[in-house]
């Protein structure tokens, strides 16, 4: 591997806190079904990629409300959809809401294959960042698609089914990869069995010394002493990818 595995914390500090203060541009646009999916997208004036930001279970783009202004600090942009599988953890779903039907976490793919769609459009290198179940749902459509550059998988899991779609996927994917996950010992567990399926020679798993579920491990006020380190090895991953 370029840079291996990175198995535990052991980082000094410095990165400025995360600015809000980077308007988000309010988008719209539709699955294959028909179903309206509403994002807000952060733009950077020279990116050098667009990452698309997936939220978790119960949630929405307003997960990465705090996220997203500091990856254009650090030059990218950066799209936040809400899903169709999802709620008001932070903030209102409005495409869950205007949805209204049950749905699966499978089902939520297709709104991951729209933004994708949509980010194409931008002639940019196109990075996945997934959280919980959509850090599942990356590896499946980094998988299908070619010309997903790097994905960021926190907490990903075996969320979709028994047959390990996850694993299978990760099986096939060649191109940067970076895992997280809670400093749990179940969740470190099946990050790095994911992580090990892959055949790429760019992989690394971060394990927090301290960490929370998902991409909220960068929130301060969800993680206050373990966003920190998370956000060094982040940053660390996509100046490497994306010098």
């Amino acid at each position: 591997m370029r840079y291996g595995w990175l198995l535990c914390a052991s980082l000094t500090f410095g990165a400025a806190p995360a600015r809000a203060d980077v308007p988000a541009s309010p988008v719209i646009f539709q699955a294959a079904d028909g179903v309206k999916v509403r994002g807000d997208y952060y733009a950077s004036p020279r990116p050098k990629a667009l990452i698309l930001l997936f939220h978790q279970a119960g949630s929405s783009k307003g997960e990465y409300r705090n996220i997203a202004p500091r990856l254009v600090r650090d030059g990218f942009s950066a799209l936040a959809i809400d899903q169709r599988s999802g709620g008001s953890l932070f903030g209102r779903n409005e495409t869950a809401a205007g949805y209204g039907k049950e749905t699966s976490y499978l089902d939520a793919a297709q709104d991951l294959d729209a933004a994708i769609r949509w980010a194409r459009n931008r002639k940019l290198p196109i990075v996945l960042w997934g959280s919980s179940y959509s850090a599942a749902l990356v590896f499946l459509e980094a998988a299908k698609q070619t010309d997903i550059k790097a994905v960021l998988a926190f907490s990903p899991g075996e969320y979709l089914g028994n047959a390990m779609p996850v694993h299978h996927a990760a099986a096939r994917l060649h191109m940067p990869l970076y895992v997280t996950s809670a400093s749990d010992a179940g969740e470190v567990a099946a990050a790095r069995s994911i992580l090990a399926a892959s055949p790429s020679q760019t992989k690394q798993q971060f394990v927090p010394r301290r960490g929370v579920h998902g991409s909220s491990t960068l929130l301060a006020d969800r993680d206050p002493e373990g966003a920190p380190e998370n956000w060094l090895a982040v940053e660390t991953f996509l100046r490497r990818s994306f010098p």
